[in-house]
């Protein structure tokens, strides 16, 4: 059995927060009525519902009316994608992405692609950031949406979002970001930032799974995805899970207070940065992957020559240490990572990169057993493969 248990990979998921699980709870025990009836029980819950959605608007800054709840960020993506290709495309049938966006937004992407779209995906270089001149020169006659993510979900790295809508609104082009890493992990003002659309998930900021939104900038025009029952003013049918909702506004709150503690922020960046410096020195060939400053704080993604990713991920959690190698989505599949990849590196040091990401309950014990685990696991894989101290052939 493990010495103990510490957990690293906060961009798979968040533990939800006590206070939200306790709020969450209260909502199913005591507002079970559905909002869309017209009796007391019905109306509390809508009620709920309301409020959840005027504390999240405040919290971003934006109107109420532009907060849009679905069951999370796979389909904020597929119906920002999806709704705003079809809407437009009469306008145009070309998209500008980038090629290291999340599996939910390429797979929306691949199936336009199918029907006759035509997409562009934008190089994101060495330092995992687009080009702002590169986007500049993919813009066509026909370009009708430019989807570009907010913040890595692997290596983490940050994109200048606001100039890129910036060119988008030059062109007349409807702009959309995939948020699910940076809504409750960074401020964000939606008035400020300028994007038509914003896809954010709560269990990635303590909220529980299967719960998200979609901000949709007003006067942004957008097929439905789901029709149903006329929920959520006719753009997405179902009944809505208030309990979800609930926790999905208390979680944010929760989040954004401490993002403002700017100490909570740089006490998390500090561990970030100890893990990477140690990680560095005391495991021979292994590199950083993206930008080492335009970085969320909390996320360390390294590459680790002559090991296999999945046989570390194991070994580490016998140790009792949850890491991962990439995207929690595309964790079935055997291909190396297309955000590894994008950034230029060859498919066989791809296979062995190591993703950590803290949260403010992260120690520095926790980092200390993980620099303490690390290496000798590092080097037990490394003595198994054939080629690490290889010879020379000359």
């Amino acid at each position: 059995m493990a010495e103990k248990f510490v957990y690293m990979d906060n961009a798979a998921t968040k533990k939800i927060y006590p206070e939200t699980l306790e709020y969450m709870c209260d909502v199913l025990k005591n507002n079970y009525g559905n909002p869309s009836t017209l009796y007391k029980t019905g109306r509390e819950s809508k009620k709920i519902i309301v409020s959840a959605r005027e504390k999240i608007a405040s919290l971003l800054n934006c109107k109420p009316n532009e907060i849009y709840f679905t069951s999370g960020g796979t389909e904020s993506d597929n119906w920002a994608i999806k709704g705003a290709a079809y809407a437009n495309q009469k306008k145009g049938r070309h998209i500008i992405t980038t090629k290291f966006e999340h599996p939910a937004v390429t797979a929306a992407l691949k199936a336009l692609e199918k029907e006759g779209f035509s997409v562009t995906y934008l190089d994101v270089y060495e330092n995992g950031v687009i080009k702002l001149e590169d986007l500049e020169n993919a813009v066509r006659e026909d370009t009708i949406l430019i989807a570009i993510i907010y913040i890595n979900n692997e290596i983490g790295t940050i994109q200048p979002i606001k100039e890129a809508a910036e060119i988008a609104k030059k062109h007349n082009i409807v702009f959309f970001t995939d948020a699910v890493q940076a809504v409750g992990n960074i401020l964000i003002d939606l008035e400020d930032l300028g994007v038509n659309m914003l896809a954010f998930s709560g269990h990635k900021f303590g909220a529980p799974k299967g719960i998200g939104a979609l901000y949709i900038k007003s006067g942004t025009i957008l097929k439905n995805l789901i029709d149903g029952g006329g929920q959520e003013r006719k753009k997405r049918g179902g009944t809505e899970s208030v309990a979800s909702i609930a926790a999905l506004a208390n979680a944010l709150e929760i989040s954004v207070s401490h993002l403002k503690d700017g100490h909570r922020v740089e006490r998390v960046r500090k561990l970030r940065d100890r893990l990477i410096d140690s990680i560095l020195t005391q495991i021979p060939e292994t590199r950083l992957n993206g930008d080492r400053d335009n970085r969320i704080y909390s996320n360390v993604n390294v590459a680790i020559n002559y090991i296999e990713g999945e046989s570390l991920i194991l070994l580490l959690d016998m140790a009792g240490i949850a890491a991962s190698t990439g995207s929690a989505c595309s964790t079935d599949s055997l291909e190396p990572s297309h955000v590894l990849l994008a950034i230029g590196l060859p498919h066989e040091i791809a296979h062995g990169s190591l993703r950590l990401t803290l949260s403010f309950d992260t120690t520095d014990e926790d980092v200390d057993y993980v620099l303490e685990k690390l290496p000798p696991i590092v080097d037990k894989l490394r003595e198994m493969s054939p080629l690490y101290n290889r010879p020379s052939l000359n």
